[in-house]
């Protein structure tokens, strides 16, 4: 049992270690408890022995346990509103009408990881249910083109191409004619497919510079997955003081690289849902708060990756917001 003077020494505790990432003790809680500091130890002590406070081999003063986070998620944590300068930022993206919703989920998950400096990730529709509406091309120099693909969801994909000099615009355009003529309302997944055995083999009767741009653009369309991954800020986390053994610092990013481990973020449940620590599937070390959205009636995955000692109130309102303007399209 924990009385409401302990819960609002664990708010203070666990608000306080969020920030500064320091162990907390009894002499700096006097003030804000209106309590002795012998008082104050007296109920860290107990809050130790039920688990939810810990010790750190470095001070006397004490530190959230994960199941001390987890009572201050579901027991003291409050919901706020989102603050002005994350709501502008947020708003510039959301209220954007030239950009997919596809395109809205991903800049808005990138502003959100710079704003939190945690990493964020998003798991998008499957590509076997997306079919290629069109496809075109931008120049970027005499080089390198800018390829596009849209699909019948909405769904904007983007891949850089490069080209050598001395192959004629033209024939840029006649291929990318060609290649909408023959895949468009073919699944995403199935591109490459279509590119071998239907473009590669007539490609030749339309474009002198058949076999560059050919592969040029099979190498564009050939990583396409069946399922879209987009990680932010895979570096952010590693800036946090928590996160400062080389051993430590090797697994995280081993983790964010490995696809099947990030595609285990997806989730199932509508809520905006919180795991930490030993609760989620990714590491034992950080917390991972993610959600389900929909678009378009298919569904997708948005998911923060921070330390245990998180924003958990900052994050929630973030994820809530981009959830909410998703949801409601």
């Amino acid at each position: 049992m924990v009385s409401k003077r302990q819960e609002e020494l664990l708010k203070l505790i666990v608000e306080d270690y969020i920030k500064n990432a320091r162990p907390v003790g009894s002499k700096a809680l006097c003030d804000s408890m209106k309590c002795s500091s012998a008082t104050i130890r007296a109920e860290m002590n107990y809050l130790e022995e039920i688990g939810l406070l810990e010790k750190t081999h470095i001070s006397s003063g004490r530190v959230p346990s994960e199941k001390g986070y987890r009572y201050y998620v579901d027991n003291i944590m409050a919901p706020r509103e989102l603050n002005g300068e994350d709501m502008l930022k947020l708003q510039t993206i959301v209220d954007n009408k030239s950009l997919v919703v596809n395109d809205i989920i991903l800049k808005s998950m990138e502003i959100i990881s710079e704003l939190t400096h945690y990493t964020t990730v998003v798991l998008g529709k499957q590509s076997s249910h997306n079919l290629v509406q069109k496809v075109e091309v931008i120049p970027i120099d005499k080089n390198n083109i800018v390829a596009i693909v849209v699909t019948d969801k909405g769904h904007v994909e983007h891949k850089n191409i490069y080209i050598p000099g001395d192959v004629d615009s033209v024939e840029i355009k006649q291929t990318v004619d060609l290649i909408n003529k023959l895949i468009v309302g073919t699944s995403i997944d199935s591109v490459s497919e279509v590119l071998e055995y239907q473009v590669k083999p007539i490609i030749a009767q339309y474009v002198k510079q058949h076999e560059v741009l050919y592969n040029a653009f099979y190498s564009a369309f050939s990583d396409f997955t069946n399922e879209s991954v987009k990680v932010n800020g895979r570096k952010n986390i590693l800036m946090q003081p928590e996160f400062n053994d080389a051993d430590k610092i090797r697994d995280i990013i081993s983790k964010f690289e490995d696809k099947e481990i990030v595609n285990n973020i997806k989730e199932e449940d509508n809520g905006i849902n919180i795991y930490i620590g030993s609760e989620n599937d990714f590491d034992d070390d950080v917390t991972v708060i993610k959600t389900k959205y929909k678009v378009n009636g298919e569904e997708g995955t948005i998911a923060l990756i921070g330390p245990k000692r998180m924003e958990y109130e900052r994050v929630i309102t973030l994820l809530n917001y981009i959830k909410e303007n998703i949801d409601s399209r």
